[in-house]
């Protein structure tokens, strides 16, 4: 469908035609209309479906009329990442070109005065993230009374990053009669708690099944037996030079390991770059232009470049580390193949990845992945597996069937046999039978007439030395307190002072 078709003003759509688009998405064409009838909106697409378009052009179309005033911004957009709150900013100053609808962005790494000088201004828009957001409410520098319209953009990631305390606080603050728009690409319990506290017959669209990936995006396993840092980067380094690589994001799950992957990869004369959370706003922004403009071709990142960042063009997506969340795996691939564009997701996979990788395979319902040199050897940890089970069993078996009596063994040609216990114990019987029996009537008489052995004198004890913790315990005939070696001074006599 295209954009004439969506009740859109003239300005929204010559700012549409400059910005290069044409025909809307589906949750676009779908979610637009709802919007511009003021109703609520929930929104189910995973990434790349132009959802930041569905929430942003009804916004503007219905902020035309009307002015901000200070401190009171007439419309909120909530992200949960920096870099996702400055993308939506710089969507909004796009397609609102052509409107004088003024916005402030809220984000860490700025300056408060600044930010805070452009709210009392007055902001049509007000893009933040929630904890910024919160700092400003606690300073008193703004109010959010006059809010009409409500965007909660990535809620599945704000419930990652566990903002939603934080979001309940903020909508709580907010009127009753604001409309709210509502977009996720996946629906945990929490966030349908959230949906049905802070919605009002929200209009549900959802264009694409739940937690399911691009299909312009083909997804391929290495293997690597070796478990060591090491021998991964040696591995993602074939493969950069292998596969027609235009530009890549490398995913790790720690900051730490970003920084290592960045300066390994800029050794081996890899154009690459970092991008995590404990960077600096600055740094970070520049790193993403640079991508964007292809002065980096290879960008090593955390989960924080993983949701909502438009980059165009990406060609591939390499998860050095598979997500501990089956759902960010959904994100972080969806960096590729954006706009019917195809794109190559490609994950570096070893023993201890099992359990993770086959949370993936069950949420995003690959039954035949696709391995680059052939399927771990599973079968052979089976193998080995099951033969430690096969030994422990026969141990038990051989345990368990040992006779309980181990007095005497079998044997199937003489019967039972004597054990060596059995032996001695018969020989020392038959030595004793050649004896004469009055001597053996004798021996087992002697031990009545034998007289009582005498009692062992008993011993007196030593007397503990005093070493300083059992000094001064009466009865133990030690020195109490300074005994005879009182100091002459402590003898006189002190007269009192009344």
């Amino acid at each position: 469908m295209k954009f004439s078709e969506l009740s859109l003003s003239e300005k929204l759509l010559k700012a549409i035609e400059a910005a290069g688009y044409s025909e809307a998405t589906p949750i676009q064409e779908k979610a637009i209309p709802a919007a511009l009838e003021g109703r609520d909106v929930l929104g189910i697409a995973q990434t790349g479906t132009g959802k930041t378009g569905a929430f942003v052009l009804p916004m503007i179309a219905r902020l035309e009329q009307g002015r901000a005033r200070a401190r009171m911004p007439r419309s909120l957009i909530l992200a949960p990442t920096r870099e996702l709150a400055a993308q939506v900013s710089e969507n909004f100053e796009t397609l609102g070109a052509n409107h004088k609808l003024s916005m402030a962005l809220l984000i860490g790494g700025v300056s408060f005065d600044k930010q805070a000088a452009i709210i009392d201004r007055g902001a049509d828009v007000l893009i933040a993230t929630p904890g910024r957001l919160l700092d400003h409410m606690q300073r008193g520098k703004l109010m959010l009374n006059a809010i009409d319209i409500l965007v909660i953009d990535e809620a599945d990631r704000m419930l990652d990053m566990g903002f939603i305390p934080d979001i309940e606080k903020i909508i709580k603050m907010l009127p009753f009669t604001r409309q709210t728009l509502f977009f996720s690409a996946t629906m945990p319990p929490v966030i349908q708690k959230l949906v049905r506290d802070f919605l009002h017959n929200p209009e549900r669209v959802e264009v694409a099944q739940q937690s399911t990936t691009a299909k312009t995006i083909t997804q391929k396993f290495q293997s690597i037996r070796s478990k060591t840092p090491a021998d991964k980067r040696d591995v993602l380094r074939g493969l950069l030079k292998t596969e027609e690589v235009r530009n890549a994001i490398i995913f790790c799950n720690r900051k730490r390991d970003v920084g290592i992957l960045q300066r390994s990869l800029e050794k081996h004369g890899f154009n690459a770059g970092a991008l995590h959370g404990d960077m600096d706003q600055h740094s970070r922004m520049k790193t993403l232009a640079a991508f964007k403009n292809d002065e980096i071709k290879l960008l090593c990142a955390s989960d924080v470049a993983a949701r909502g960042l438009d980059i165009p063009n990406v060609s591939h997506v390499f998860n050095f580390d598979i997500p501990r969340h089956a759902e960010d795996y959904v994100h972080r691939i969806g960096r590729t193949g954006r706009a019917g564009k195809k794109g190559h997701a490609i994950s570096l996979i070893t023993s201890a990845d099992k359990e993770d990788l086959k949370a993936i395979f069950d949420l995003c319902k690959i039954e035949n992945p696709t391995w680059i040199d052939g399927e771990p050897e599973a079968s052979d940890d089976r193998k080995t597996g099951e033969r430690k089970r096969r030994s422990r069993n026969s141990k038990t078996r051989n345990k368990d069937a040992a006779p309980r009596d181990q007095s005497q063994t079998a044997s199937p040609e003489t019967g039972p046999q004597p054990t060596q216990d059995n032996t001695r114990k018969q020989s020392e019987n038959d030595n004793a039978s050649e004896l004469p029996a009055k001597t053996i009537s004798k021996e087992k008489e002697a031990p009545k007439s034998q007289s009582p052995a005498p009692a062992k004198p008993e011993r007196k004890p030593h007397p503990t030395p005093n070493r300083g913790r059992n000094k001064g315990r009466k009865g133990s005939g030690e020195v109490i307190g300074m005994g005879d070696h009182v100091p002459a001074f402590m003898t006189k006599s002190v007269k009192s002072i009344r």
